[in-house]
C-alpha cells in the first residue's frame, strides 16, 4: 500500500481505501468525525477520497491499534510524533525485533514438538529461546542506568528455569487481574485496585537493580514514571488490555504511592 501511495496526485475512494487496508467505510467514517482520518477532499456525490498522506495516516492508525491502543490515545500519539516517517522507523524497530522474537519462539515449539514425538529428552536451555527479557534493555538502561540493567540481567540470569516460569506466571497472573479490575468498573482508589497495586509495587521491589529495591532508592517516582510509561508505550499498555486498562493502572499506582510511598 505504501508503495502504490507514494505516487503523487493519486486518490482512492473510500470503498477501495477500506477494502485494500482490510476494514469497513463505516470504520473511517468514525475516524473523520473524530478527527483522526481526514479525507483529502469529499467530492460532489458526498463521497469521501485520500491521497498518500492520508493513507500513510491510516497505517499508523492500523498499527497501534494492533498494538492495543484506544483511538484517543492514538489520538495523544499523533500530536506527540508530528513525523510520520520518524514514527513509522521506531514503529518498524519494535515490530523487527518482535519478528525476530516470534521466529525463535517458532524455532523452540517446533523442536519441542518433534523432541517430544520422538520420545527424545526435553533440552530445557533451548525450550524458552525468543522468550527474552532483554528486550527491554535500551529502556532500562537509559532511564535508570547500565548498573540497574547489569543487576536485573544477572538476576534473571542466575535463576534456573522453574523460577523464571514461576516469576512470569506472577507477573502475567497481576496482568491478568489488572485488566478484570478495570473492566469490571473499580474505581483506581477502590479496596480491590489498592490492593494490586500493593501487589504491583512488592513484585517491582524484587526485582535487583531498580528504584524500587534499592536501600534509598526514589520508589516513588520510580513507581510514577513506570505508570506513566503503561500508558504512553503500547509494548506496556498492550499487556494491561491497552490504554484504557493501563491508564486504570497508572490512576491506581499513583493513589497508592500519594498514599503509601
Amino acid at each position: 500500500m505504501e508503495a502504490t501511495a507514494a505516487r503523487q496526485g493519486t486518490e482512492w475512494p473510500i470503498q477501495d481505501v477500506a477494502r485494500m487496508a482490510g476494514t469497513t467505510s463505516r470504520t473511517l467514517r468514525h475516524y473523520d468525525d473524530i478527527g483522526l482520518l481526514t479525507p483529502t477532499r469529499v467530492g460532489v456525490n458526498g463521497y469521501r477520497y485520500y491521497d498518500g498522506g492520508a493513507l500513510l495516516q491510516l497505517q499508523r492508525i492500523l498499527l497501534l491499534r494492533e498494538l492495543g491502543l484506544g483511538l484517543p490515545a492514538i489520538a495523544e500519539v499523533f500530536q506527540q510524533q508530528t513525523d510520520p516517517v520518524r514514527a513509522l522507523t521506531r514503529h518498524l524497530d519494535w515490530l523487527g525485533q518482535e519478528q525476530e522474537r516470534l521466529a525463535r519462539q517458532i524455532r523452540s515449539v517446533r523442536q519441542t514438538i518433534r523432541t517430544v514425538q520422538e520420545g527424545g529428552e526435553l533440552m530445557a536451555e533451548k525450550m524458552f529461546d525468543g522468550f527474552d527479557h532483554t528486550q527491554y534493555k535500551d529502556e532500562v538502561e537509559e532511564r535508570w542506568g547500565k548498573d540497574a540493567y547489569a543487576k536485573g540481567d544477572s538476576w534473571w540470569r542466575g535463576m534456573d528455569e522453574s523460577q523464571k516460569r514461576e516469576w512470569k506466571a506472577r507477573a502475567g497472573d497481576l496482568g491478568r487481574d489488572w485488566m478484570a479490575a478495570a473492566g469490571s468498573g473499580a474505581a483506581p482508589d477502590s479496596t480491590e485496585a489498592q490492593d494490586l497495586a500493593a501487589r504491583h509495587v512488592a513484585w517491582l521491589r524484587s526485582i535487583p537493580g531498580t528504584p524500587a529495591a534499592e536501600p534509598g532508592g526514589d520508589i516513588k517516582g520510580y513507581v510514577s514514571g513506570l505508570a506513566d510509561m503503561y500508558v504512553a508505550d503500547p509494548r506496556f499498555a498492550a499487556t494491561y488490555g491497552g490504554e484504557t486498562g493501563a491508564a486504570f493502572v497508572r490512576h491506581a499506582l499513583r493513589v497508592y504511592s500519594d498514599r503509601n510511598l
